[in-house]
């Protein structure tokens, strides 16, 4: 009688093991699909913010064009075509063209932005956000921020301040993007100051400094040296 009863608690034992284990693998399974759930909400929020960043900078060019009276508006509207034109033709080795049209909505000029393209012949005329994905995005909000720096009636000295300015560009054009910095740097006379995660640009940089977080203390490093703070 007592056999029996040890083996049944033993029957019993095995069974709640059994349910144990099962329960703590579908815990990490759920665990583990919360957090890729989680690192996906994170990456897209942070996509959604930079593109209201850049919808804010696109904003802030309609007032600029909508300020001035319509000569200086006109040769606002020119140099900064060119510059974001040359610079999206530099970078992606395209006939692509930026095209700003300023049009008078309820007594007030107001401007939209265009990306033209030329496919064997064809024009196609899309906003800047239809144009071959994010990476256009990023260099028009580049250029537009450059062209806005010069063209400014008021003369801005001081470097250009840049945070993942490619972000969302293709390792395949970075390179023409670390040499349109670089030829800003020199055409302009200005210092440019980075912020990114991408190699590319990084080497292309005079001086540069990694950071990294280390049990909550900040490592800088260069080539040569290392600083705790």
């Amino acid at each position: 009688m007592l056999k029996d009863s040890i083996l049944k608690y033993q029957d019993q034992l095995q069974s709640i093991k059994k349910k144990y284990e099962k329960s703590k693998n579908y815990y990490y399974q759920q665990k583990g699909k919360k957090e890729q759930l989680s690192e996906q909400r994170s990456k897209l929020e942070k996509m959604l913010q930079r593109c209201i960043d850049n919808i804010e900078l696109l904003d802030k060019v309609r007032i600029l064009l909508g300020r001035v009276s319509e000569f200086a508006r006109e040769q606002a509207r020119v140099q900064i075509e060119s510059l974001v034109t040359n610079c999206l033709q530099f970078i992606f080795d395209t006939n692509l063209e930026f095209r700003i049209e300023i049009n008078e909505v309820r007594g007030r000029p107001e401007a939209e932005f265009f990306v033209i393209s030329n496919y064997t012949g064809q024009v196609i005329k899309t906003k800047p956000q239809d144009a071959r994905g994010g990476g256009v995005v990023d260099i028009i909000s580049l250029a537009i921020r450059i062209a806005m720096l010069e063209c400014s009636v008021d003369e801005i000295k001081g470097p250009v301040i840049l945070d993942e300015p490619a972000k969302h560009v293709s390792d395949e054009y970075i390179v023409q993007v670390s040499e349109f910095l670089k030829q800003v740097a020199l055409m302009f006379n200005r210092q440019v100051i980075m912020v990114t995660h991408n190699n590319h640009l990084k080497e292309m940089a005079d001086n540069w400094y990694k950071v990294e977080m280390v049990d909550g203390i900040s490592i800088v490093k260069t080539e040569d040296t290392e600083v705790h703070f």
